[in-house]
């Protein structure tokens, strides 16, 4: 376990906090509908940040925590592409205008932010003391990744979520949508609006999310630095994420297919670490951009051969029935 300076951790945060802060304070001051061409900027955006932290971290501490960090974002963005459609349809079942979406997922990210931290430090602390829970975690991934390539899609239900439906109960929420607003105050009481509860049922949905891809993580490092960051950069570039592929999410077909053999292969790394068919950082990234790249691929191929039109089966021509009529 590496111990980096407190300024490090710091300093990062602040900078993760400034660009928030710009982002709804500045750009996303007044509430609009993001457009595919300002969500794939801000996606061109977040992805250069992450590349350039990782130039510096290749500078600062080396190719192979470079190599740590690249990895571990290519993961965690990659399986982050599965919360984009469950809050698509956590929008869609409780119709939640395009124009009030950014600011439930700006909200939610923040918080996501805080839980992870919480849990990539527990993580890290139990497999420190405990190694042989490195083996608990290769189990569970392999066992997820083949529930997510073998399970059917099932309706997202979030008014049936006990956590949803134990918030309802504590606290008081109004009966429509009050704009972008998340609590507002009705006839001199403070209620929540159904928004809130939108923004409970994201931050509860990356919660369940990040049970899966953190662990998956600790096959690549357990530098809780590397982590945090690669994680954080992986965030932040969701919202954006989520914009672009909102109206497109029907052409992913095999993406799930493609996630849960990452996650499968992720496993699999992880019950090698300590054997004589370990695999490296370099072989498992390329092994993960293969499965990314395939699944994409096919899907693309399969949402190209959907739109293709059917043409009419040329008549078959009866010659003796030409010679007839001539």
């Amino acid at each position: 376990m590496t111990v980096d300076p407190l300024w490090l951790w710091g300093g990062f945060t602040l900078f993760v906090l400034a660009m928030m802060a710009l982002d709804l304070g500045v750009f996303h001051r007044k509430a609009h509908v993001v457009g595919f061409k300002e969500a794939l900027g801000w996606t061109g955006v977040w992805v250069t940040l992450a590349m350039i932290f990782n130039a510096g971290v290749w500078y600062f501490s080396g190719p192979q925590k470079a190599l740590e960090f690249f990895t571990g974002y290519l993961i965690e963005y990659s399986l982050s592409a599965d919360n984009v459609f469950i809050f698509a349809l956590i929008f869609s079942y409780f119709a939640v205008p395009p124009q009030w979406q950014h600011k439930v997922l700006f909200w939610g990210i923040l918080g996501a932010l805080v839980m992870r931290v919480i849990m990539i430090f527990a993580g890290v602390a139990l497999i420190s003391r405990f190694h042989w829970i490195l083996y608990i975690f290769g189990v569970f991934l392999i066992f997820t990744g083949l529930k997510m390539i073998f399970k059917k899609d099932e309706e997202v239900h979030p008014e049936h979520n006990p956590i949803v439906r134990w918030f309802r109960r504590l606290v008081p929420v109004s009966s429509g949508h009050h704009e972008d607003k998340l609590v507002v105050r009705v006839n001199g009481r403070l209620m929540a609006t159904p928004l809130m509860v939108v923004l409970v049922c994201v931050e509860v949905t990356d919660v369940i999310f990040a049970v899966d891809s953190i662990p998956a993580i600790f096959a690549v490092t357990l530098d809780p630095f590397i982590i945090y960051t690669s994680n954080v950069f992986a965030i932040m570039g969701l919202r954006s994420l989520y914009f672009v592929l909102g109206g497109m999410m029907g052409m992913f077909h095999y993406l799930k297919l493609g996630l849960g053999g990452v996650l499968s292969f992720i496993g699999v790394k992880m019950l090698l670490g300590h054997t004589a068919w370990k695999i490296d950082t370099l072989p498992a990234l390329v092994v993960v951009a293969a499965i990314l790249a395939a699944s994409i691929v096919a899907s693309l191929v399969h949402a190209r051969r959907a739109r293709a039109p059917v043409g009419k089966p040329e008549e078959k021509r009866d010659p003796v029935a030409e010679e007839s009529i001539r």
